[in-house]
């Protein structure tokens, strides 16, 4: 009797181990992402998020071992749906600072990026110290609405937010800002595709580099061990040049 029941409870046991493994195995990590930023992240015909950042955090599920379902997510909201838990994830252009880190954790940098300037042709700026009488469009809660912000002041009305990079740009189009200043990936890809316009773009020295990350909460260690394993394995194997060099091919990486 006392063999049997031993039996059993060994059995229960590797039924119990046995059930939490599959169901570890099974999690689905919700990634946010700004569907309005492409080449990063855009919406296809079948409202679907396209792009480089997509294809990276895929790319990394993949050897990371893990499955993720990437949502479109406006970027003044990435942050707060990280914080309250309606997101586990973040990949959407989010550049690494000290100011976040307070915040949220970080993976290894996957993007070397930089500001850039928009302006009209027949725009007199040469460089961005220029645009401090100016009225200056950028997406809300970006490193270009810092860089603004610490050119012409906190609370000046000359800084014009925009919910997205399109929407500042249509409001350059329209005389409604003189410059916009954003991250170099989005900028080169507007301009690039938009001839019509008649923008140029400037190149200011002034502005450092920036590197984007992968974000989790707060203390998330055991996701984030993940996400910088898989983040190294499309390093060492080609993967993440590839993706490169799809949407970046005249640029170096």
């Amino acid at each position: 009797m006392a063999l049997l029941c031993s039996l059993t409870i060994l059995a229960a046991c590797g039924k119990k181990e046995s059930t939490s493994a599959a169901a570890t195995a099974s999690t689905e990590y919700v990634v946010g992402a700004d569907g309005a930023y492409a080449p990063f992240a855009s919406e296809n015909e079948q409202k679907e998020l396209v792009g480089f950042d997509i294809e990276i955090m895929k790319a990394v599920a993949d050897k990371a071992g893990i499955k993720v379902r990437i949502v479109n997510t406006p970027f003044d909201g990435l942050f707060n749906a990280l914080a309250q838990g309606d997101r586990d994830i973040l990949i959407s252009t989010i550049t690494i600072n000290d100011q976040r880190k307070q915040s949220m954790d970080f993976s290894e940098p996957y993007f070397v990026a930089k500001q850039l300037i928009v302006l009209p042709k027949n725009s007199t700026v040469t460089k961005f110290d220029d645009l401090k009488a100016l009225k200056i469009g950028v997406q809300s809660g970006t490193t270009a609405d810092e860089a603004a912000q610490n050119l012409i002041g906190k609370n000046s009305p000359n800084v014009k937010r925009f919910e997205s990079m399109p929407l500042s740009f249509q409001e350059l189009e329209g005389g409604g800002v003189d410059a916009v200043v954003g991250d170099n990936g989005v900028v080169t890809n507007f301009v690039k595709n938009n001839p019509t316009k008649n923008f140029r773009i400037i190149n200011d020295p002034s502005f450092p580099k920036e590197y984007y990350g992968i974000a989790v909460k707060k203390g998330n260690q055991e996701l984030l061990a993940k996400i910088n394993h898989g983040l190294e394995q499309i390093k060492a194997d080609g993967t993440e040049d590839k993706i490169y060099k799809k949407y970046f091919a005249d640029e170096k990486l």
